[in-house]
């Protein structure tokens, strides 16, 4: 009787490595991203944050620079996982930055304040929401200012690290069992449930909050998905974040930063309304986030043409190939 042939040898540098690609598989490339970002933020954060750490407790706008450096840390983060582990050009990450990627971005800005104004308008049309007046003085025009500055930030920053890095990455490792529509679609449910699990410890967070802000991520990861550039959900997660805190006076997922232009206070039920988390625990936020998918997938087929998930995603474009 034969014996059984001995399984080939695989070295663990081959486990952990692509030499093709000249840089970690796609699962080690996903591990060292957290180790990556923890460590940048963290020695920028900590370092800015210490030289302004005297103004926090000095104003409310004081406290906001010093949340912005810190957002700013975890951009500067997304960037260098990007250079150094991925490999992959700034082009690669979805940042275009061509004429095509500048109206994407106005759509993804006006559709974001849009679905945020319907909110708001259905909201006080059934009663749901009152609206207070908010005189506007220097201080809070200043306070609002300061929001947007934040608000560009957090969206730029966390659309480079979850599907620029993340659902790339997940759609990379699974092209070559499942196909490129596929892994897509993989990428797209993995980066929207980190982008949901993310937002658990926030305040007033609960499973009608994870779920909904998960349905967000796959919103704003389709935004990518069709198109390969973040353009699109960079300007959604800016505007429905600045229309909803800045504006309208909302908790921004479960974050009152206390200043606005409209003063508002919920009245409907929180399963409505989303109470102390903000519209997108309530019903409002949801049926916002389902509209924006459907007109981002409207978007894509009339401006392209056709619609489906852009095969770029899959296929990196690699630093050293240049």
């Amino acid at each position: 009787m034969p014996e059984a042939a001995e399984p080939p040898f695989v070295s663990p540098r081959r486990l952990l490595w692509n030499d093709a690609e000249r840089r970690p598989r796609a699962p080690f490339r996903l591990l060292l991203t957290p180790v990556v970002f923890v460590a940048v933020s963290l020695v920028v954060g900590f370092s800015l944050s210490t030289a302004l750490g005297g103004l926090a407790g000095s104003s409310r706008l004081a406290s906001l620079v010093v949340s912005l450096v810190s957002v700013g840390a975890s951009g500067l983060a997304a960037l260098v996982v990007a250079r150094y582990v991925d490999r992959r050009t700034v082009a690669d990450l979805g940042l275009g930055l061509d004429r095509e990627w500048a109206v994407d971005l106005g759509f993804g800005l006006a559709l974001g304040t849009g679905l945020m104004t319907a909110v708001f308008v259905v909201g006080v049309a059934a009663g749901w929401i009152a609206v207070s007046p908010a005189p506007l003085g220097v201080d809070r025009l200043l306070g609002v200012g300061s929001l947007l500055a934040f608000f560009v930030v957090v969206g730029i920053a966390e659309e480079l690290l979850l599907r620029g890095i993340v659902l790339t990455d997940v759609a990379e490792g699974l092209r070559w069992r499942f196909g490129p529509d596929a892994a897509v679609a993989g990428g797209l449910a993995v980066s929207s449930a980190v982008f949901g699990v993310a937002h658990y410890t926030n305040p007033n967070a609960g499973f009608a909050s994870t779920t909904s802000i998960t349905l967000a991520g796959v919103m704003l990861g389709l935004g990518y998905a069709l198109t390969g550039d973040l353009a699109i959900p960079t300007g959604i997660h800016i505007s429905w974040n600045f229309v909803q805190g800045g504006v309208f006076g909302f908790a921004v997922s479960g974050l009152d930063f206390g200043t606005s232009l409209v003063e508002t206070t919920e009245r409907g039920p929180d399963v409505i309304t989303g109470g102390a988390f903000g519209p997108e625990a309530g019903l409002l936020g949801v049926g916002a986030i389902v509209l924006g998918a459907v007109c981002i997938a409207a978007y894509v087929r009339v401006r392209r043409g056709d619609l489906g998930f852009d095969p770029s995603v899959t296929v990196p474009e690699l630093r050293w190939k240049q």
